[in-house]
């Protein structure tokens, strides 16, 4: 799974103003991130609001990706839910939209036993022939998923990596001794990724990388050659609008994109717009930026200061 490593973006779902999914600006989102050269796109996720997806909704934008990429860039598709059955008929649905892979959530509120979490992950895989990457996120599920099921799980090759968003920067080192050797170990946590890859990782599913694309890559380069100060260079200039993002995500992201003129900051109830003081945090943080960062001059985004001031009018 050669293509399951470095800077993965996990992509927001843009909605109109009549709350309807915006495919054009899906479509240039998409766009932005094949020409930065990113090897696979997270699609219906986290940062796409996927529990207020309806199920054609979820199909239609697991298609557009699909369509924008044309085989420049594998699409994986959100399939979660704490329900085994729904989680099941997502899968199917991102099998029939032509999805590479599927991101699989730990189910979340029901509060299942490590067995119940086996069997879950295993009815999945007997649904479909695709791969299927699993996805811990303690903070949002309650249970995790602990390093003995997920030893197990990744003895079947239809499982080839985890989405990491415990914060848990040891994890490679603890797990990759009981895993196969292709199976990617991916930080799901923009703050500590350049740890996680330290220690081992293989790559980020980020929020970061929808705004700054090519700093992710060039901070993964440098890791990987050895080249630990720039890696942390780079870092720390991303830190500030990792902290901003992270708090209340997926608003503020989508609200950093609106700053770059790439979609509307619109979200779907319960998530709400961000409040003033949000907003100025985030735009600081882009501010701060520079345009090799946001590859604002190879976009033609010359002034980044109009597009601020039109999103502040929004």
């Amino acid at each position: 799974m050669r293509w399951l490593t470095g800077y993965i973006p996990d992509l927001p779902t843009p909605f109109d103003e009549n709350g309807e999914i915006d495919l054009t600006s899906f479509t240039k989102l998409c766009e932005r991130q094949i020409a930065a050269g990113v090897s696979a796109i997270v699609v219906g996720e986290t940062a796409g609001e996927a529990s207020t997806l309806t199920p054609a909704e979820h199909g239609a934008i697991v298609r557009a990706a699909v369509g924008t990429a044309r085989g420049r860039a594998r699409i994986i598709a959100g399939a979660g839910s704490n329900s085994t059955s729904q989680a099941i008929e997502l899968t199917r649905r991102a099998v029939a939209a032509g999805a590479d892979a599927v991101l699989s959530v730990v189910p979340y509120y029901n509060k299942p036993m490590q067995s119940g979490i086996l069997r879950h992950f295993q009815a999945i895989a007997d649904s479909t022939d695709l791969p299927i990457i699993l996805h811990d996120i303690p903070s949002r599920t309650i249970r995790e998923l602990s390093d003995d099921t997920l030893a197990r799980l990744a003895e079947s090759r239809q499982f080839i990596g985890l989405r990491d968003g415990s914060g848990d920067i040891a994890r490679p080192l603890r797990l990759r001794a009981r895993l196969p050797s292709g199976f990617r170990l991916l930080s799901g946590d923009d703050a500590t990724a350049l740890a996680f890859l330290a220690l081992g990782g293989d790559g980020c599913i980020s929020m970061v990388s929808n705004i700054a694309p090519q700093a992710c890559r060039t901070m993964f380069s440098s890791c990987r050659e050895g080249r630990l100060p720039s890696a942390r260079f780079v870092q720390s200039r991303l830190a500030p609008l990792a902290t901003a993002l992270a708090k209340e995500s997926p608003a503020a992201l989508k609200y950093a994109l609106c700053l770059l003129g790439l979609m509307h900051p619109n979200t779907r109830l319960p998530i709400v717009g961000l409040a003033e003081a949000a907003k100025a945090e985030v735009a600081s943080a882009i501010g701060e930026m520079n345009d090799e960062d946001l590859a604002c001059r190879s976009e033609g985004w010359l002034d980044l200061s109009v597009n601020k001031a039109a999103a502040a009018a929004l």
